[in-house]
């Protein structure tokens, strides 16, 4: 199929679009009774399991206690039992690799018995272990391709369940993925790691307030997913967009998000449907899923859930993810994870709304109505702010990734320095604190709007800051600085540890001050607060985190400014990062360099990736597409001439010039992209350095034709037609 057929088919296949199944038929059911139906939850466990099995595992679950492995097989029957009643026929034990992405093999319930017939099989020991082939996933030099023995090992704190196919189910079990010798290969492993630091320092401070609590302290976590939709046919006629997943190519739209009317805007109906199936079916699967809109860029959109424990939202967000893409080819849509997918408009982030706590407590980031009399509060922010002080570049490396790295900094996206917006209330406690003493709050107000038919609206005490990577909104932090389509689990795993670091000194400094004598912690907590505020309030910014002067100001207060992936990375392994994740137990240093290498390689392999494809698309498709304008105008100046006018066509000059100056850069590129470098850092530094300027160049000559080439032979789907037709 030419390019330009493909380009107009696709066009006429939006225009002539029909939904391939019948509209869902929601009064059927009610949402409360569809939500977690494929779950095997705690009720389906209660009523399916023996008393005494379900009560030890819900100590696993609840407080934390060690499994006790005989009631494996128990559960394993009722879980088998529970499956094949919904039709399931296989299950698999679900773990998240350093892919990123979600992976799973399937093996079936049925064996025969030897008589002709087969049964049903699960046993304890199939549930609580699985073996999957571990050489062929992201080692970073933990195990040798040889060396192939990996583990996955049964999650009782996030529930199984069941997916649903055209043509049956299967059951799922979420699971950690560890090497033969007990190395972490995934992204939940240190995540479960890290909440019993956080846990053991945590309670630690709350023993000294006297507030006791039976269940562990854990990190919550809302991940606000962003994400594009476009038409499916566009996709398979841009194979940057197939295959790199966002455009090496495109000249910007006449409208944009200029206007401002995309944000908020009506849903469009097929968007709509497509939202409103994504939703039933993670109501299926339990997942909270609360918000849905349309954002700032055409054809961008968000969903949202409400709070969830950070281990269980961390699986459901690749839940998210799955659900989103599979659906939206039901509906003739490519749903787009990219961070940049579109040149010149906003790209897509994953906001990470994170607090500590539990169900007995509530957030412990919870300031109250007099934020200045709340001591316990005051701690455990005071904590953040040092945690984040200290530890900002590795917060800023669990971002880096080349897809990111097109966004942080942009109108869309904090910067990548990392600093703490507290509001007005917080900031003047802070500052009352570090001159002293703080003797009052800043109270909520009310507003009037001036039209007696609206009721008054209860101010809050201080505005938000969309600006900032890490912003105090009530009674949680919002780290915005996530990557659409990354695992929210790098994130909490160096936030849960940088909170164990930070508590553990607050508690061993008023353990000290305080000797067990209760009535010497206030002042305690005041000394301590003070020392932290004075000593680490570089890190609080309330201002215009996109303003250039921050990076100025930002430069003489000390914080790190790492634009891109190959400078954020080398973090990962710096002498005061694996003091800290070893300490903790939940990093060895060896896993640490691993992640380093396994990230690396991958910031090198897309920026391959990449290249390879704006060499192809430029040398087969636009320089043709030029080639042949080219010749028409080459023609029409003939055809002039041979009539007597001695036409100087300016355009004609202007294609050519073009043309020549595309095919110098392809070829720079492709000279560049010989380089070979001692080792994988250095290989990165010279995709970022190097190669990426090279393919922009490419890219800002074969967009300036398609500003001038005859619509009807550029053949790659414009911007505008991308983004606007739906």
């Amino acid at each position: 199929m030419s390019g330009i057929k493909a380009r107009l088919d696709a066009i006429s296949a939006i225009i002539n679009y029909k939904p391939s199944h019948a509209p869902l038929n929601f009064s059927e059911t009610k949402p409360t009774e569809v939500f977690g139906c494929n779950v095997f939850s705690d009720k389906v466990m209660r009523d399916r399991l023996p008393k005494d099995v379900y009560k030890s595992l819900k100590k696993t679950i609840e407080l934390g206690q060690k499994l006790d492995p005989s009631i494996a097989d128990a559960v394993a029957n009722a879980m088998k039992d529970w499956a094949i009643e919904r039709g399931a026929t296989h299950f698999t034990h679900v773990f998240y690799p350093l892919t990123g992405l979600t992976a799973e093999k399937h093996d079936a319930f049925l064996v025969p018995d030897g008589k002709g017939g087969a049964v049903a099989e699960f046993s304890g020991k199939m549930l609580i272990q699985g073996e999957p082939d571990a050489s062929s996933f992201p080692s970073g030099g933990l195990r040798t391709t040889f060396e192939a023995r990996g583990y996955t090992a049964w999650d009782v704190t996030s529930p199984a369940y069941i997916l649903e196919n055209p043509n049956g189910t299967f059951l799922c079990i979420p699971t950690a993925f560890v090497s033969w010798t007990g190395e972490a290969l995934d992204k939940k492993t240190p995540l479960l790691r890290s909440n019993q630091a956080l846990n053991k320092q945590a309670q630690r401070v709350l023993k000294l307030f006297g507030t006791a609590t039976r269940l562990p302290v854990v990190s919550f976590a809302g991940p606000e997913q962003e994400y594009f939709l476009i038409d499916r046919n566009f996709v398979f006629a841009r194979p940057d967009l197939l295959i790199a997943g966002r455009t090496l190519f495109g000249a910007k739209s006449a409208k944009g998000q200029e206007f401002e009317d995309q944000y908020f805007g009506v849903i469009p109906r097929r968007v709509l449907a497509f939202m409103m199936e994504v939703e039933r079916e993670l109501y299926k699967l339990g997942v909270p899923v609360k918000t849905r809109h349309n954002e700032v860029a055409p054809s961008q959109f968000e969903i949202a859930p409400i709070f969830e424990t950070g281990n269980l939202a961390t699986d459901h967000n690749q839940m998210v993810m799955t659900v989103l893409r599979t659906v939206a080819k039901r509906y003739g849509l490519m749903c787009l994870l990219h961070e940049k997918p579109f040149a010149g408009i906003n790209g897509s982030g994953k906001h990470l709304n994170y607090s500590i706590g539990n169900a007995e407590l509530g957030s412990l980031y919870d300031p109250g109505d007099t934020p200045h009399e709340n001591a316990q509060f005051l701690v455990f922010c005071a904590a953040a702010i040092r945690a984040v002080h200290k530890f900002g570049a590795l917060l800023r490396a669990t971002v880096a990734t080349p897809s990111n790295d097109h966004r942080l900094g942009a109108n869309e996206a904090p910067p990548a320095i990392m600093s703490v917006y507290l509001g007005e209330q917080l900031t003047d406690v802070f500052e009352q604190i570090k001159k002293g003493k703080a003797e009052s709050s800043k109270q909520k107000g009310v507003m009037n709007i001036g039209v007696d038919t609206l009721p008054p609206l209860p101010m809050d005490p201080g505005d938000r800051n969309r600006t900032s990577p890490f912003a105090f909104t009530g009674n949680r932090f919002e780290f915005r600085a996530v990557g659409s389509c990354q695992s929210i689990s790098g994130s909490q795993v160096a936030l849960n540890t940088m909170m164990a670091e930070s508590l553990d000194y607050v508690a061993s400094k008023l353990e000290a001050a305080t000797s067990g004598d209760a009535g010497k912690l206030n002042a305690a907590v005041q000394t301590v607060i003070q020392e932290i505020i004075k000593e680490h309030d570089a890190v609080v910014f309330n201002g215009d985190g996109y303003c250039e002067d921050w990076h100025k100001e930002a430069e003489k207060r000390g914080l790190p400014n790492m634009k891109t992936t190959p400078d954020a990375l080398p973090t990962l392994t710096s002498p005061e990062v694996i003091k800290l994740f070893t300490t903790y137990g939940v990093f060895s240093e060896a896993e640490l360099k691993s992640r380093e290498e396994i990230y690396l390689e991958q910031y090198v392999k897309t920026l391959q990736t990449e290249a390879a494809l704006v060499v192809r698309m430029a040398k087969t498709i636009i320089f043709p597409a030029a080639m042949r304008y080219q010749g028409e105008l080459a023609k029409t100046c003939a055809e002039l001439k041979a009539i007597g006018h001695d036409y100087k066509m300016v355009t004609l000059e202007d294609v050519t010039a073009k043309l020549r100056e595309l095919q110098v850069k392809i070829a720079d590129l492709e000279k560049i992209l010989e380089h070979t470098a001692p080792d994988t850092l250095a290989e990165a530094k010279h995709m970022c350095c190097t190669v990426l300027p090279a393919m922009n160049e490419v890219r800002a000559v074969a967009d300036a034709l398609e500003a001038v080439v005859a619509d009807d032979l550029w053949p790659l789907p414009s911007y505008q037609e991308m983004l606007f037709i739906r």
